[in-house]
This record gives structure tokens, C-alpha cells and sequence, in this order.
């Protein structure tokens, strides 16, 4: 997979077939029919009602037929006859109210089961794909496949075999019937058969790449509408609303494009099949008024035929819209099933480790890796950090620091060399022991919807309240959310929003404590950060650090300094290690960016100590 790191330019959807390794154009019936091997017993009998809903629609003609030759004789009307045959009309109708409701009640509960374990299993998939795929994805993509993608799959997977079934058993039945009464009449019926199954087989065609590329452009803006949802105060901030509607009213215009496009390429065949209904009825007419004439066919019979040539015709005509389900809901379930089809690049090894408890020691050997194949971003770096030590990581941005995090908790694999976790290849580790030991602060961590209760009991599930808060106590952390306005019941937002920055990374480091990891990765954990709260942060670090091993990428003085040891990463190379006293009396590197970091807190200083004044100034004035 590492190929197509280098790729530019690709559509998404090609980038998809990428990662699946297979083409969007594949026959999916075969996966189709498992997905209703669940529910095969409401699917039984919402067939069983559409058979016993055929035989009442029969059963009319029958009826008429027997009144007309019957009922109404010249010698007289048959009143008890034609009494029976009305009732027996009546309950015709009757089934199909009574039937037609179980048949929706049944359907339904099959498409609730088969949708929701469907979506289940894509949720489930999508939490499985590794870091890269979400790299290079649209979110709405994802979100798509999910949710509008899945619906469109419930027409055809529950409502479209009974339907299909039940249009055959009608062409079938009626066929033999007419048959029976007047072999000329089906004759003359039949030669618009091979004419329909030509025509069904190139709408076929035609309207499944149609409704392919009509999915294929409803995604793409419901990948914009996301992105914009995401980024709302990039957009307002940067004044670029009009330019992203812009951008949102051009992605309409082609998914609206697409759908005309694809309502005239497909649009004949409603009105073809209503052509053939019409020479159909008109060919009757001809050839059953002549068997009149000639006394061949009854009044009643000729009732009936026409009764039949309806029932043998209509199905033709519903087969456009089934044949039109079928391609959109196709074109859907190859989209679903190429998201399915993609592996997750990282994958534990057999017999992978799964120690309960690590030291902590860490050893990056000739590491070389990069995002794009050819522009390593790590070239051949070595770096080992003992358990227990606090290693401080500091260099120019873009040189490799946070991608150091990424192999450590092994969200991407090197392309060379190797990570060791006391000695053990990490890829030999379950991906899920591994992280358990690894906690990650983030500059801008993510909150869940809820409380601050429920994010902290994100690290341990089955923790009393007390002993979340107990927690938090110990590194410095309840005065500021006791302060929260309902204190550790307050809401947090979406994604933490009701919160400060401050007040959010004070509440993954509780989150990271609680969870006890053996290692403990700080990237850039204190920028944007007021000096007030940095202080309660850099008190919580300390607690946070004590007798684990700590990686800490920072630009901040306070948090370098305070580390057992120092790193200097550059182009990809480890070029300085050392405590902060002995590399800023070496001169080197390190002495360099330490001088240019003192700079930057003095003018940040001194900006504060200017809106201070001015803002005295203007109260004095006042």
C-alpha cells in the first residue's frame, strides 16, 4: 500500500479502488444474497403474501367472466350467481387491503435487520482502516457509503424480490391462462417478448453507469457539506462563504447534471414498454373480435383475455421501475462493498504480544519512512530513550517530530529500520495492547459529546465518579473543572467546543492519567496555551511524567527544560542529544533554536505587558 503514498491527482474514486485493490465495476449479486439470509423467514412470507395476493388478482377475472357468460343468459338472469361472484370480488379486495398491510409490516422488519446489520458491519469496518485512509478520504465519502448509500440498498435487497416475483408469477400465469382460452391470443402477445428482454438488457447497461455517476456526485457534496461543518470558522474567519457556496452550488450543478443525464439515457424505457402494452391491447382486440366473430370465443372469454393481456402487459411496464431500482441500488452496493473490500494497512502479526504491563523502553533503530515514497520525512534516525526517562524532542517544524509519534503507536509502519518497545519489534505487538501502553496528549485533543464525567470515564469505563475526580485532584486539575459552570457535570459540546483550550487539555491529561500508560507521548501538549493555565498544565505533566517514560515535542522553554534529556531532530536525523545545560554550553543546534525560543517568549512578553498597560490607560481615561 505504500505505493500509491507518491499518487497525486487521483479522483476519489479511483483512490478508492486503490486501497480496495479492486474496480468499482464488479458484479455484486453474489454478496448481495447473503445480506437477506438473515431475515429469510419475513422475506418467505412477504412472497407467500404476494402469492396469495396474485391468486386473489385471478381470481377477478374468473368471476367477471362466469357473470358475463353465465349470470347474464338469455333466458334470464342468474341472481345467486352473480350474488356469489360479487362476494367473492368483495373478498378479492378485502385480501388485498388485509395482505398488502402484513406485507409492508413484514418487509419492513427485514429491511430494519438487514440495513442495521449492514450499517453495523460498515461502522465496524471503517474503526478498523488505519490512519492512512483517513488521510486521504473525504469524511462525507465515508459518511455517505454509511448512511444514503445503505438506504438506497433497501428497495432493492427487501421490496425488490417480492415485487420481481410477484411481476413474473403475474406475466406467467396470465400467459398460460390466455393460453387455455385462446393459444392465438398468446401467440400474438409473445412476439413482444424477445423485444422486451433486448431493451431490458441495454437499459440494464445504460442505467446502471448512469445512476453510478449520479451516486458517485451526490457524495462528492455531501463530502463538501461536511467539510464545511468541520471548518464553519475557518470559512467565516477567513471570509470565504461565498467562494465555498460557490464551490457547494457547482457540485450541485453536477450532481444535477448527472441525474438528467441519466433520467434521459434511461427515460425510454417507461414509455417503450407502454408502446409494447399498446400494440399488446391493440392486437387483442383485432384477433379476439375476429374469434368472436367467427364464434371461436365467448362474450366472457373475450372479458377475460383482455383481464389477462393487462396482467400480462403491466408487469413489462414495472419492470422499468425495478429495472431502475436495481441499477441505483447496484451502483450503491459497489461503492459499499469497495469500502468493505479495503484492508486495514496496519494488522497484527499471528501470535501477536499482548503483555499486560511494559517498562517503557524505546528504541527507534535506522528508521527511514516517509508519506510520500519518494520524500522520506525520517532518514535512518536512531534514538533510544531509557524507561522512566523524560526525553524532550525539539527542532524545526516539518522535520520529523510528530511523525515520530505516528510510528511509536504505530498508526503508520516504517518503511525501514525498526521501533523496538523493550526490546520487541512493535509490529510483533496487538494493536490494541500496544496503544493501551502508549498514552497520547495532542496539541488539540478531541472531546465526545457529554459530560466532563463521561470523557474521563473514556480511560476507565467502570470508575465511580469519586474516583474520577480523585484523579483529577491529584494533578492539579479539579480547581479548574470544579469551576466549569455545573462543575464535572457540564457539558462539553461537540467535540469539546464549550470548552476553553485550556480546560480541554486539562481534561486528557486526567483522561491520560487514568489510563495509566507505561509511555507517555506530550505533542505540543502546551501551545496555545495562557500562562495561567500553563501553569496548572505544567503541574499536571510533572504529576503525569513521574515514573513513566515520556516523550514531550514542545517548543515551549519551561517544558524542554524541565526534561531528563534533550533531541534535536532535523531532516529526519537525531543531530543532537543532551541534558539543557550541557547542549546550550556545546553551542550547537540546539543553543540556536534554545536562543530563538527566548526570543519569541520575550516579544510575547513584552505584547502582553503593552495590552496591559494600554488597557489601564483606557480605564484610568475612563
Amino acid at each position: 500500500m505504500n505505493a500509491f503514498r507518491g499518487d497525486s491527482a487521483l479522483s476519489d474514486i479511483e483512490l478508492e479502488e486503490k486501497f480496495s485493490q479492486r474496480s468499482l465495476d464488479q458484479s455484486v449479486t453474489s454478496r448481495l444474497l447473503p445480506l437477506i439470509a438473515p431475515v429469510w423467514k419475513p422475506i418467505a412470507a412477504v412472497i407467500g403474501i404476494e402469492l396469495i395476493q396474485v391468486l386473489a388478482i385471478f381470481a377477478r377475472p374468473l368471476l367477471i367472466g362466469l357473470v358475463i357468460d353465465r349470470g347474464l343468459r338469455q333466458a334470464g338472469v342468474a341472481a345467486p350467481l352473480i350474488a356469489w361472484a360479487c362476494a367473492g370480488l368483495a373478498a378479492t379486495w378485502g385480501l388485498r387491503f388485509v395482505l398488502g398491510g402484513l406485507s409492508q409490516y413484514w418487509a419492513g422488519v427485514a429491511a430494519i435487520r438487514v440495513l442495521n446489520d449492514l450499517r453495523t458491519r460498515v461502522f465496524s469496518h471503517v474503526q478498523r482502516l488505519g490512519v492512512d485512509y483517513f488521510d486521504r478520504t473525504k469524511a462525507g465519502r465515508i459518511i455517505a457509503r454509511a448512511d444514503r448509500d445503505v438506504d438506497t440498498l433497501e428497495p432493492l435487497l427487501i421490496q425488490g424480490p417480492p415485487e420481481f416475483l410477484s411481476a413474473v408469477l403475474r406475466l406467467c400465469l396470465s400467459g398460460l391462462l390466455l393460453w387455455l382460452i385462446a393459444p392465438v391470443l398468446l401467440a400474438g402477445l409473445a412476439a413482444v417478448v424477445p423485444i422486451l428482454i433486448l431493451a431490458t438488457i441495454l437499459f440494464k447497461r445504460v442505467a446502471q453507469r448512469s445512476w453510478a455517476r449520479v451516486a458517485e456526485n451526490r457524495s462528492r457534496f455531501t463530502a463538501h457539506l461536511v467539510e464545511t461543518v468541520a471548518a464553519v470558522r475557518l470559512i467565516k474567519q477567513s471570509g470565504r462563504d461565498r467562494e465555498n457556496l460557490a464551490k457547494y452550488q457547482g457540485l450541485l450543478e453536477d450532481f444535477n447534471s448527472s441525474l438528467i443525464y441519466g433520467s434521459i439515457r434511461s427515460g425510454w424505457f417507461a414509455p417503450f414498454t407502454g408502446l409494447l402494452t399498446t400494440v399488446g391491447l391493440a392486437m387483442t382486440l383485432v384477433i379476439g373480435g375476429r374469434g368472436l366473430a367467427l364464434g371461436t370465443l365467448t362474450l366472457g372469454e373475450l372479458t377475460q383475455s383482455l383481464f389477462y393481456v393487462f396482467l400480462f402487459l403491466a408487469p413489462l411496464q414495472e419492470f422499468s421501475d425495478l429495472f431502475e431500482r436495481f441499477a441505483n441500488g447496484t451502483a450503491c452496493a459497489q461503492r459499499i462493498f469497495l469500502l468493505l473490500d479495503t484492508e486495514p494497512e496496519i494488522a497484527d502479526a499471528p501470535a501477536a504480544l499482548n503483555p499486560p504491563r511494559v517498562e517503557g523502553h524505546i528504541e527507534f533503530r535506522d528508521v527511514t519512512f516517509g508519506y510520500h515514497a519518494d520524500r522520506p520525512v525520517i532518514r535512518g534516525l536512531n534514538l533510544t530513550i531509557q524507561p522512566g526517562e523524560s526525553l524532550a524532542i525539539v527542532g524545526p517544524t516539518g522535520h520529523g517530530k510528530s511523525t515520530l509519534v505516528q510510528l511509536l503507536t504505530r498508526f503508520y509502519d516504517v518503511d525501514a529500520g525498526a521501533v523496538f518497545l523493550d526490546g520487541q519489534d512493535i509490529r510483533r505487538f496487538a494493536e490494541r495492547s500496544l496503544r493501551s501502553h502508549i498514552g497520547v496528549v495532542l496539541q488539540d485533543n478531541v472531546l465526545f459529546g457529554g459530560t466532563v464525567l463521561d470523557n474521563l470515564r473514556l480511560a476507565k469505563p467502570d470508575a465511580a465518579d469519586e474516583d474520577l475526580i480523585a484523579a483529577s485532584k491529584r494533578i492539579g486539575a479539579h480547581e479548574v473543572l470544579s469551576a466549569l459552570p455545573h462543575a464535572y457535570a457540564t457539558q462539553v459540546g461537540a467535540l469539546g467546543n464549550q470548552l476553553s483550550q485550556g480546560q480541554r487539555q486539562l481534561v486528557c491529561l486526567v483522561r491520560a492519567y487514568l489510563a495509566d500508560p507505561s509511555v507517555l507521548v506530550l505533542d505540543e501538549a502546551t501551545s496555545a496555551i495562557d500562562v495561567s493555565t500553563e501553569r496548572r498544565i505544567q503541574q499536571a505533566l510533572r504529576v503525569l511524567c513521574e515514573g513513566r517514560t515520556a516523550l514531550v515535542i514542545a517548543h515551549r522553554l519551561e517544558t524542554i527544560r524541565s526534561a531528563h534529556r534533550i533531541a534535536v531532530i532535523e531532516n529526519g536525523q537525531v543531530i543532537e542529544t543532551g541534558s539543557h545545560p550541557a547542549l546550550i554550553a556545546k553551542g550547537g543546534h540546539y543553543a540556536a533554536l534554545h536562543d530563538s525560543y527566548e526570543r519569541a517568549a520575550s516579544a510575547d512578553q513584552a505584547a502582553t505587558t503593552d495590552r496591559g498597560r494600554l488597557t489601564a490607560t483606557a480605564g484610568a481615561t475612563a
